[in-house]
């Protein structure tokens, strides 16, 4: 019986080693930390691993060696897991101290910190005391109001997040919906535009308003999905996809897709499905056009959409640390559907308001043509010479002015006007082009003194100017090169177009220079994509450029000053001068 008993234990143990593998070692799901900030207060917490939790009524801290004692603890909020309170993302808090007995000088104590937490797979882990050697200069708790507790902020993305893991369901979508319009309303959208004008257009005649709503509709729904698959796959695997369809072999295919739809605007040819695949699909009906628009609208979400904005990152940090795809996916959706709303209301107009067959409709097809050229080297910006664009772009606008007639008298005063316009901007950049300008934005700015800061010695000035990292070794030794200084780290990408915007709008403007010259300046390079770069993305928990994240003097980062996506000039000046 005693064999028995021991050959059943044995098998036990083998099989609970087998399984171990499966679970994280403790030092690998906990990652407890704690240090006295400049406020003479302490911070703690403890970084959870993938799929690991802490009990909040768990977490506590104790102190040991000094007669200093517990003022306040701020806790960040816990939410319902399975009947118990828990913290599913990694939990940070303040201690503030008193100074009951009067000590003076520096003060060395021992801080307790207990903790424990279970892991998502079914393990549960025994509590844990982590010891912490701390000092503090006591002088500086008369400046700390005792009343008053520095609280936990969170950035925007996380509080995005917590709206997810907190908020009902229902209140959760609307949001997200509500999200959406206000994304729709971004440059990056902008291109979308032209594409699904030029694909209601090019239904032809006969075309009516119902048929031009339920091809809107497959589009923004094709697009929705899209941005759903992407971003749930992002969050879940940690990777930024958008980055991988940024290759320039992938943005010169699609580049060239634009400029196969242009020619066919034109006139040139008629693109559609062969007969016999449109026959077999369509079995009689039109869901042949259904189809290429889906398609059409699924490839122009992955490619043409946004970089990131916060509501896109907050939903992608939600799925990443709690790998509730169901819930993120849905927020993804409901935000994707927000953003094509107005997409619908254009491509309805667009079937509604279409001149009839004749001289204007061959004038309507070739201004969705010129569209989807801008489109083509729209894409382009991501991986060519600003320079090269600018040309492009003066050329296919000489091209398109000539086409309207900007030297003939004989036309309407409006169509002559907007004509003249493009003409004379076209120019411009021309001009700007042969000068070696760069922006489109001011393609002649050449002409004026450029804005510069003074660094020094009367007579001493410089651009502002970043050092690229490109890895966590890199940014490491430039944090620790510059401990005592406020450090400004700005994750960019060659392939982001609200990177650019960044570059060419708020950071050329000469008030934000003059402020951003108080900061050592750091940029992540994410281009390549390569592991170094997703391993350095995934350290900060950044999903996509842009993000700018801000050091403190100790080199601790800043969470609730992280901004995610554009900001404008003015904005962003407000901002640093919070910091």
């Amino acid at each position: 019986m005693k064999s028995i008993i021991k050959i059943f234990l044995l098998a036990l143990i083998t099989l609970g080693t087998l399984n171990a593998g499966e679970f994280l070692m403790p030092d690998e799901a906990f990652k407890p930390y704690a240090k006295v900030t400049q406020k003479a207060q302490i911070e703690a917490g403890v970084t959870l691993g993938k799929d690991i939790y802490i009990y909040a009524d768990k977490m506590n801290v104790e102190l040991q060696g000094t007669t200093l004692k517990i003022k306040e603890i701020q806790k960040p909020t816990s939410v319902d897991h399975e009947g118990e309170q828990v913290y599913l993302i990694s939990p940070n808090i303040v201690v503030t101290l008193e100074n009951p007995q009067g000590l003076t000088g520096v003060q060395n104590f021992t801080l307790l910190l207990s903790y424990q937490g279970c892991s998502e797979m079914g393990l549960c882990y025994n509590p844990y005391v982590k010891e912490f050697s701390l000092s503090l200069d006591v002088s500086k708790l008369s400046s700390v109001n005792p009343t008053v507790v520095e609280k936990i902020e969170l950035s925007e993305s996380d509080m995005i997040a917590d709206t997810i893991k907190s908020g009902h369901i229902s209140m959760i979508l609307l949001t997200f919906l509500g999200f959406g319009l206000l994304l729709s309303m971004t440059p990056c959208v902008f291109p979308m535009i032209p594409i699904i004008s030029g694909v209601i257009v090019s239904q032809g005649e006969g075309l009516t308003t119902r048929k031009a709503f339920a091809l809107s509709v497959v589009y923004v729904l094709a697009m929705a999905v899209a941005y759903t698959i992407a971003g749930v796959l992002a969050g879940l695997f940690g990777a930024n996809l958008q980055a991988a369809l940024q290759m320039p072999w992938v943005i010169y295919s699609f580049s060239l897709v634009f400029v196969a739809l242009a020619f066919s605007m034109f006139g040139f040819y008629e693109l559609k499905l062969p007969d016999a695949l449109v026959a077999k699909v369509s079995s009689g009906s039109d869901r042949g056009g259904y189809i290429g628009v889906a398609i059409m609208g699924f490839l122009s979400a992955l490619i043409v959409g946004p970089c990131v904005a916060a509501p896109l990152a907050g939903a992608l940090v939600y799925i990443g640390q709690t790998g509730d795809a169901v819930l993120g996916g849905m927020a993804l959706f409901s935000m994707s559907i927000g953003m094509g709303l107005p997409l619908i209301a254009v491509g309805v107009s667009a079937g509604k308001f279409m001149p009839k067959p004749g001289a204007w409709m061959t004038m309507v097809s070739a201004i969705f043509g010129v569209m989807m050229l801008g489109v083509a080297i729209w894409m382009l910006e991501k991986i060519l010479d600003p320079s090269i664009i600018m040309i492009m772009y003066s050329i296919l606008g000489i091209g398109f002015s000539l086409y309207l007639g900007v030297f003939e008298k004989d036309h309407h005063f409006f169509k002559h006007s907007v004509a003249m316009i493009i003409f004379i901007y076209s120019v411009s950049l021309f001009i700007g082009f042969l000068a070696g300008s760069s922006s489109m934005l001011k393609p002649l700015g050449f002409l004026n003194q450029p804005a510069i800061i003074q660094t020094g010695a009367v007579g001493n000035t410089k651009e502002l100017s970043f050092t690229v990292v490109h890895s966590i070794q890199e940014l490491d030794a430039v944090l620790a090169d510059n401990e005592g200084k406020k450090i400004l780290l700005d994750f960019s990408a060659e392939w982001c177009t609200s990177c650019k915007e960044l570059e060419e709008i708020t950071f050329k403007d000469a008030d934000v220079m003059k402020k951003m010259s108080e900061f050592v300046l750091v940029r992540a390079d994410v281009t390549a994509n390569t592991d170094q770069e997703k391993e350095l993305s995934q350290k900060y928990g950044v999903f996509g450029p842009p993000v700018l994240i801000f050091f403190d003097e100790s080199t601790q980062v800043q969470k609730s000053k992280t901004i995610v996506g554009f900001i404008e000039p003015d904005e962003f000046l407000a901002h640093l001068n919070s910091l």
